[in-house]
């Protein structure tokens, strides 16, 4: 896969994500860690504004790099969410308890793909 093709493959990963965020938020809401302060609903539109913004600097080649940088960053800080929904749906039906177990170790790839995308775009 070409570099500019992996790029606008994660643009497009962060920013249908960042739009799901406002188009669906209440699955967002619910895994919120209650450790942090405010409302759910309020992390859960910051966090869909960081995701479209990091789509259009991905998307831009000369804001790539930094861009892909701080999505590396923010797959890290996402990650407590992930593992509260793991926890939270340990109940529910296998194929949903699967799938959300699935999202904690998906985030070493997501942080390994956007370090690729930066240390491309710094060549």
């Amino acid at each position: 896969m070409s570099r500019a093709r992996s790029a606008h493959l994660l643009a497009g990963l962060l920013a249908g994500a960042g739009a799901a965020h406002f188009l669906m938020p209440k699955p967002f809401d619910a895994i919120v860690p209650r450790s942090l302060p405010g409302s759910p609903r309020t992390w859960t539109q910051a966090s869909g504004v960081v995701e479209l913004a990091l789509a259009a600097g991905i998307a831009l080649p000369h804001t790539r790099a930094r861009a892909a940088s701080a999505a590396a960053a923010f797959f890290v800080a996402v990650a407590p969410a992930n593992v509260k929904m793991a926890v939270d749906w340990r109940d529910r039906p296998a194929p949903l308890r699967r799938a959300a177990q699935a999202r904690v170790p998906l985030q070493v790839p997501l942080v390994l793909w956007a370090r690729q995308v930066a240390r491309d775009a710094g060549r």
